[in-house]
């Protein structure tokens, strides 16, 4: 007995091998990725549904809301179902395999980082659930809540995913030396070509756009998208580091600089400041810096959102009259994100103030690649939700009678005919 004893305790305490030990995901950068999750979830819900709301006509702000909230949930579920795997498991260059589809085989700990797999499949979705919720804004006051509630999720399948997949799964593009440190491209760019050409499908408002009628519900959503976007730039430092908060310092300094920006447009334009001026250049710093993140030196992120607030004004009074843009999805994000893509390899050069490229990256290289990433998610945008469109308009009507617009939708999804889906 003495010796079955001895022996017992010499195996336990003798050292185990290096295969045994179960590594152990750190709660705090746990914690830190469920929270900047949950920030962005934020800025979708409310943030983005409130910024329409406030920026459509009164007849329209219920039906708005409620589209926002359907394209939240559907978004959600495609994205546990299968968005995910089709995102990050392992598969081609092109998409991803379906080792995770409805969430199976999540590891205990994401492969490179000190987190579990569902808090990164968390942090990612909320992304993916922001991207969906700017699609409403982009045709709002024309699209039917059953059509978007059903586009949502086809989107996200049919554009969403491949292009996640593609920069951040390890996809061509990424090959190819395409950068995005926190969305500018999978997200705002994305988004914002998808809504133009929903936009250009679907058509203008069949009468003159009114002007937003509750400026203030605007200006709350645009100052929880301002707070929540924050948390796509910190969650994306992988880790509550040192380089989370500078992503967060340059988001914010960016954000900054394109409110004032805007407002002196509109001082030097128009005489005075809109109201709601502020909270759309901050919208358009933010969605710029979002490429760079905490890669660029606070004068790169000033400088960025600076910049783009001028190219996105510029595209505004460009295209005012070619395109209905009611939420602005297409000239704050679109433009946006695509300005903060073009701006990603000056604003990171040591001198601007940035971390520099990885050896063998040049300037002239990385432009070019940043210019072919920018083009073939345009394109792939555009046409993906052309496709998805078209697909879904064979079942379901795209836009209100003329008659129902000028009713306002609200008095379709909420009055006698209430939540029809024809």
């Amino acid at each position: 007995m003495f010796a079955r004893l001895l022996l017992l305790f010499l195996f336990v305490a003798a050292p185990q091998p290096a295969g045994a030990q179960v590594a152990v995901a750190d709660s705090g950068d746990t914690g830190w990725m469920m929270l900047c999750g949950l920030l962005v979830l934020l800025a979708a819900l409310p943030g983005l549904a409130l910024r329409h709301m406030g920026l459509v006509n009164v007849r329209n702000g219920l039906a708005i809301a409620a589209q926002t909230a359907a394209v939240a949930a559907g978004a959600s579920l495609v994205w546990g179902i299968a968005g995910y795997s089709l995102a990050y498991a392992p598969g081609s260059s092109w998409l991803g395999g379906g080792a995770n589809m409805l969430l199976a085989n999540l590891n205990p700990l994401q492969e490179g980082m000190t987190v579990p797999e569902s808090a990164f499949v968390l942090f990612q979705m909320s992304l993916a659930v922001f991207a969906a919720c700017l699609l409403p804004g982009a045709v709002a006051g024309r699209a039917r809540l059953g059509w978007m509630a059903a586009l949502a999720p086809l989107w996200l399948l049919i554009v969403y995913a491949p292009v996640a997949h593609w920069i951040w799964g390890g996809g061509w593009l990424a090959g190819l030396g395409v950068m995005d440190f926190a969305g500018a491209l999978v997200v705002h760019v994305s988004a914002g070509f998808s809504g133009l050409a929903l936009m250009l499908m679907i058509g203008r408002r069949r009468s003159s756009p009114d002007a937003g009628h509750a400026p203030l519900l605007s200006i709350a959503g645009g100052a929880l998208i301002w707070m929540g976007w924050t948390g796509a730039l910190g969650g994306w430092a992988l880790g509550a580091t040192g380089d989370a908060a500078a992503a967060i310092l340059n988001a914010h300094f960016a954000a900054c600089s394109g409110a004032l920006c805007w407002m002196l447009i509109d001082r030097l334009a128009g005489g005075k400041p809109s109201a709601t001026g502020p909270l759309s250049g901050a919208l358009t710093g933010l969605a710029a810096i979002s490429a760079s993140g905490a890669l660029a030196g606070t004068g790169g992120a000033i400088l960025t959102g600076i910049v783009a607030v001028l190219v996105c004004r510029a595209g505004k009074a460009a295209f005012a009259k070619r395109i209905d843009d009611g939420g602005d999805v297409f000239v704050i994000h679109g433009l946006g994100g695509l300005t903060g893509v073009m701006l990603m390899p000056v604003m990171v050069l040591p001198v601007m103030g940035g971390a520099g490229f990885e050896p063998g990256i040049s300037l002239t290289g990385a432009l070019a690649s940043q210019a072919a990433g920018v083009g073939v998610v345009a394109l792939w945008s555009m046409a993906g939700s052309a496709i998805a469109a078209l697909i879904l308009s064979v079942l379901l009507p795209m836009r209100g009678t003329a008659q129902e617009e000028a009713d306002g939708l609200d008095s379709v999804q909420h009055g006698q005919q209430a939540w029809d889906f024809r």
